[in-house]
């Protein structure tokens, strides 16, 4: 059987995973509307922490069932998901209805005599800065990579993913499942963060600050709903 078979059958069964999960998708739009132009970055580190929390319940499973309840940990884990996703759905309600700070400026003018006066002017720290902050970008990086790994320890049904390995003739055609598997992951996520991110900061640059809101209205409305329901149904 050739390799490129196995590798495309795993990348497709991860982006299907990817996108037919809300709760996914739920957990990175409000970061990834945050970030705009950084947005990539929110999918990259979900990704990379999906892929570590499914490994790591995996491990647990295959080393420890008898003694560790794994089914225990990944139900739990399912409705802590659903925990954080409101979490996220109320953050991000709060960044957009959160009262803008005012600061003065001082102004030279140098006609005849100078002087010197400041002027008051209102300024929101979530929109109207032309540079990110670094510290808040690696905090919204670092969320994410939190919460990927959270959904992979959430649900035992991700191995159903890797059943295929089982159906492969050699050890080379299951590596090449797991990696399009892996690569699928972060492709998929990447991609969505990135346009949410870009649609954003398109309308945003745009200075349409009601459209925007209104995004970020419905990134942080589908996270609390998601959640919600996640809470209840598990």
């Amino acid at each position: 059987m050739e390799t490129t078979f196995p590798l495309a059958a795993g990348l497709i069964a991860s982006i299907l995973h990817v996108i037919a999960g809300p709760d996914h998708l739920a957990a990175v739009a409000p970061f990834a509307i945050e970030s705009k132009r950084k947005a990539w970055k929110i999918g990259l580190f979900w990704g990379v922490g999906h892929l570590v929390g499914m490994v790591a319940i995996g491990l647990l499973f295959a080393l420890f069932k008898e003694i560790i309840p794994v089914d225990a940990i990944s139900q739990y884990s399912e409705q802590l998901v659903g925990v954080v996703l409101v979490g996220i759905g109320i953050w991000s309600f709060y960044r957009i209805f959160k009262k803008k700070k005012k600061h003065k400026h001082l102004h030279v003018h140098a006609e005849d005599a100078p002087v010197i006066h400041s002027h008051e002017h209102q300024h929101d720290h979530n929109s109207t800065h032309h540079h990110k902050h670094p510290e808040k970008l690696k905090q919204n990086n670092l969320a994410s990579f939190s919460i990927g790994i959270l959904h992979g320890l959430a649900g035992i049904s991700h191995f159903l993913l890797f059943l295929p390995v089982l159906g492969f003739e050699t050890q080379s055609d299951s590596m090449a499942y797991i990696i399009g598997f892996a690569m699928g992951i972060v492709v998929a996520m990447v991609t969505f963060a990135f346009v949410i991110g870009k649609i954003s900061s398109l309308v945003k640059n745009g200075h349409n600050e009601i459209f925007f809101n209104g995004i970020r209205f419905a990134g942080g409305l589908f996270a609390l709903v998601i959640g919600i329901y996640w809470i209840f149904s598990t």
